[in-house]
Parts: C-alpha cells; structure tokens; sequence
C-alpha cells in the first residue's frame, strides 16, 4: 500500500503562487511515474500535470502550461507542484496519484491517490 500525503495548498490573491507538495510512502517511489489532478466543485476530476519517475519528462494541461512547473527529489520521495500566476479558475482541490498503470491524463491510469489540498485563489 503506497500512501501519499499533500500539503502546500490554501488561500492565494489571483497572480499569487503557491507550491505544492507530495510525499509517498514507497519504496519504489523513484521508479513511479506521478501526477496531479484537481476537481473544483460541481465538476469532474480534471488532469493537471505528469512527470516521469526520473523527471526527464513533463506533460501539462493546456490550461497550466508556462504557470505550473512539475518537479520531483526522488531522495526525499517527494514531488512538487509550483503554481505561479494562480487564476480564480484555479480554485480546486489538488490530488496527488502515483504508480501509473496505463496512460498519463485520466485519473484511472494511477493506481493511488492521496486525500488532496484545497487551493483557493481569490480576492
């Protein structure tokens, strides 16, 4: 059982940034590919950003593409989601989802997910 836990989120000014985090519980963490994903109410879970397990590779949504940076330590079990330029629209909770098991944009290619973080950008 791998567990995942984020932190980072909370409220931010539309242009703010934050930096997300997640830290996993397994040992295999540096050969995982990881994601994150975010739903905001009334709506489905959407997909946000990928990275590989070694962080040679990154995939965005077009809609974070030049604001959020994905990036991983895998030392530290760790990957992290720098959020700049943060919109209203970007209000959700963010969920971090590890061990891909088949493609890299639908939440049901990852086999775990962590609770998620509220992110909140407003004025």
């Amino acid at each position: 059982q791998v567990q995942l836990v984020e932190s980072g989120g909370g409220l931010v000014l539309p242009g703010g940034s934050l930096r997300l985090s997640c830290a996993s519980s397994a040992r295999t963490f540096s050969s995982s590919d990881m994601a994150w994903f975010r739903q905001a109410p009334g709506k489905d879970r959407e997909f946000v950003a990928a990275i590989s397990w070694s962080g040679g590779n990154t995939y965005y949504a077009d809609f974070v593409k030049g604001r959020f940076t994905y990036s991983r330590d895998n030392a530290k079990k760790t990957v992290y989601l720098q959020m700049n330029n943060l919109k209203p629209e970007d209000t959700a909770v963010y969920y971090c989802a590890a061990v891909r098991v088949a493609g890299w944009r639908t939440w049901g290619d990852y086999a775990y997910w962590g609770h998620g973080t509220q992110v909140t950008v407003s004025s």
